[in-house]
């Protein structure tokens, strides 16, 4: 069974969700997590997630969504993941590629999505793009001032250095369908070498449609051809990478029944 870590399962309609679902339990797909992005659009995932037993949802403001609204409070983001099936907080981070919110905003919402993390008890989602050397030094700077705090490094395709920052911080890492492009070869080098007990997968679909999908509209079933490459790229059987990476995903997301 495979879990797909991260996905926006509301960015389907109402007709199209069900053969999405359907599609991804026919590939070995046990479960998924619907992401938030802006905190009225968090507001509507419990429902969705209510459907199933085997979906959840996670809370947060995206940074391209930072500036669109005040920076909510720890605590307001904190008492939105009350809620039995919310499991995570975010996505939150940095995204210097767009710069669609300032920096300094993107900078006050991901520190405040890491202490509603703290707050709540739940692990942080984040979003990386163009950012590394400032999400690593906000993450090593909430670390060592405020306490520890759970987190995974979403859709990873950033530096090494960021990588390993990470897991020295006690992160986890997800792969997406970037892993499968041709070109990622240092990419699968960084998720070879990553301690096994820090790995996840996703789809982050709609978004980033694996090989040999690429280029079309992803979905949750399709997490299974990242995770047949990270087997791959891992020396494992199939069968082991999604044992591995669902015992993981439990480990991280505590609160996910």
């Amino acid at each position: 069974m495979l879990i797909d870590s991260h996905c926006h399962l509301d960015y389907y309609t109402e007709a199209e969700r069900p053969d999405v679902l359907a599609r991804a339990t026919a590939a070995g797909v046990g479960g998924m997590v619907t992401i938030g992005t802006t905190l009225a659009q968090s507001q509507r995932l419990p429902a969705i997630a209510e459907t199933q037993p085997n979906l959840w949802c996670t809370v947060g403001v995206h940074p391209h969504h930072a500036a669109e609204a005040p920076v909510p409070t720890p605590g307001d983001i904190a008492a939105m993941a009350s809620h039995r099936k919310v499991i995570g907080i975010g996505e939150s981070g940095l995204d210097y590629f767009y710069d669609r919110s300032p920096r300094d905003v993107q900078q006050a919402g991901f520190r405040a999505h890491i202490r509603a993390a703290r707050l709540s008890g739940l692990p942080l989602a984040i979003h990386a793009r163009d950012a590394d050397h400032d999400i690593a030094t906000i993450l090593r700077d909430e670390h060592d001032t405020g306490g520890d705090f759970s987190f995974l490094l979403h859709c990873f395709s950033s530096s090494r250095a960021l990588a390993e920052a990470a897991i020295a911080m006690g992160g986890y890492v997800s792969f997406s369908g970037i892993l499968t492009f041709p070109k990622s070869h240092e990419l699968r080098k960084i998720s070879h070498d990553l301690p096994a007990d820090r790995l996840l997968v996703e789809t982050d679909a709609p978004y980033l449609a694996p090989v040999p999908f690429r280029g079309k509209r992803n979905e949750p079933a399709y997490v299974a051809h990242t995770a047949r490459v990270l087997a791959e790229v891992r020396g494992l059987e199939p069968e082991a990478l999604a044992e591995l990476t669902t015992e993981n995903f439990h480990r991280l997301f505590r609160k996910a029944a």
